[in-house]
């Protein structure tokens, strides 16, 4: 098992790759003294940092990445968002439960959104809705609990048979699906570059600076990189399912990889073969199904496949997506994939993030179980007003829940394998 305390991820980001280059922010490369230091650089991590300086404007800030801002996780995801929370399990039994969390998830939405707005961040962010899809007699059930919900909670949905989704994404491969209006969909690389290069002044940004090391002499922590050690009174950690490689929250989270691809642009004659729906995601029904986007006119994208730990081989990872692939579109197998890629998650056996204070000056966020744009801007918005005092600290482990026990090495890899194959049978055809 790796000890890096960051992933060190085999190939590059398919979507940061189909953007112009960007310069990052110079490496941490001499010792400094801060008052909060924020470990990672994705949605919850620049939330923290942007809400901490709105709530101490004062405060001196630093945020270390240990890659370059679109590189890393949240760059990697498949760039869906929704202020509704709707779970892949939700019914009418969780319905009051979901409606709390959408509470929060709304605040948040609107707070990001406010900064798109303010600093005219490009990311190709529209609200076009998105599918919920079955192909399996299984699925389907467990989605017409997903609507009861839906219409319990008053979200805007639309039912969909097999021919109302072919005509709208192109392939007859499912049979039941949900269609909920108030999803947007954007380019995550460039949301999270946006977002980072639109720092506040006091916010120091050190990119390619892995945190090596984090320790505490009285109320001082100290963080090690290879230029330099950060001083500050207060650390954050929104490495997600690295925290547990500094030393923390072990018995909380399971490191998970995911893969994705990323279609060639396609031919004119192939384009027909995409449906009516100018732009369109859709998740599957079963956790272990396929995600799969239209992104501009002429390319699809794939998302499939988990690993606990460590990376799939590259060669198996494209086999197992084309063939998701092309059992959707038979048409298009000719059609060659451009970019794939891996990226890590957390996943937590509840279901729920850890979210809190971990010691005296030391606070982390992590668990997102593959929700990270809205989720963990909101964790992470919510996390600096623990900081500072402000609010009801204990609002969102109420809300949320809390990520409980989950069993050590060895037995964790071996539920791991046990679960994903009994998983995986149960998926069927939604993988």
């Amino acid at each position: 098992m790796s000890t890096l305390t960051y992933p060190n991820y085999s190939h590059d980001c398919g979507w940061n790759a189909m953007l112009p280059p960007r310069t990052p922010r110079a490496a941490l490369a001499s010792d400094i003294a801060v008052d909060y230091a924020i470990v990672g650089a994705g949605f919850t991590g620049l939330a923290v940092a942007r809400r901490l300086h709105e709530l101490d404007p004062q405060a001196r800030i630093a945020v270390v990445e240990a890659s370059t801002v679109g590189e890393g996780a949240s760059g990697r995801n498949s760039g869906f968002t929704s202020p509704d929370v709707l779970p892949r399990a939700a019914s009418n039994e969780t319905a009051a439960k979901d409606k709390n969390q959408t509470r929060l998830f709304t605040e948040a939405f609107g707070w990001l959104q406010g900064i798109l707005d303010e600093h005219g961040i490009a990311c190709d962010m529209q609200k076009v809705g998105s599918m919920r899809a079955a192909a399996t007699i299984e699925g389907e059930a467990v989605l017409r609990k997903v609507a009861d919900a839906a219409r319990a909670n008053g979200l805007s949905h639309t039912i969909l048979n097999r021919a109302d989704i072919h005509e709208r994404i192109g392939t007859d491969y499912y049979r039941y699906g949900i269609w909920l209006h108030d999803t947007w969909l954007m380019q995550p690389a460039a949301l999270i570059r946006g977002l980072a290069d639109t720092l506040p002044a006091p916010i120091s940004l050190y990119e390619n600076s892995p945190v090596s090391r984090l320790r505490r002499d009285g109320a001082t922590w100290h963080i090690a990189t290879a230029g330099g050690t950060i001083t500050c009174r207060a650390v954050v950690l929104a490495t997600n399912g690295f925290i547990p490689k500094l030393g923390f929250l072990k018995s909380r989270m399971a490191t998970i990889y995911t893969y994705a691809a990323m279609t060639a642009a396609m031919q004119e004659t192939d384009i027909d073969q995409l449906g009516q729906q100018p732009a369109w995601g859709l998740l599957p029904a079963h956790r272990l199904g396929t995600t799969l986007r239209r992104v501009g006119r002429d390319r699809l994208m794939v998302r499939s496949l988990y690993a606990h730990a460590h990376e799939i081989e590259q060669a198996e990872v494209e086999r197992q997506l084309r063939d998701r692939f092309e059992r959707r579109w038979p048409g298009l197998r000719h059609v060659a994939f451009e970019h794939v890629w891996g990226g890590s998650t957390a996943l937590t056996l509840n279901g729920s993030p850890w979210w809190g204070q971990v010691a005296d000056g030391l606070y982390a966020s992590g668990g997102c179980n593959g929700s990270g744009i809205t989720k963990g801007t909101m964790l992470g918005r919510r996390l600096a007003e623990l900081i500072c005092g402000v609010g009801d600290p204990d609002e969102v482990p109420k809300v949320m829940g809390t990520a409980n026990w989950i069993a050590p090495e060895p037995f964790r890899s071996v539920g791991f394998q046990v679960i994903s194959k009994i998983e995986s049978r149960k998926a069927g055809l939604e993988a």
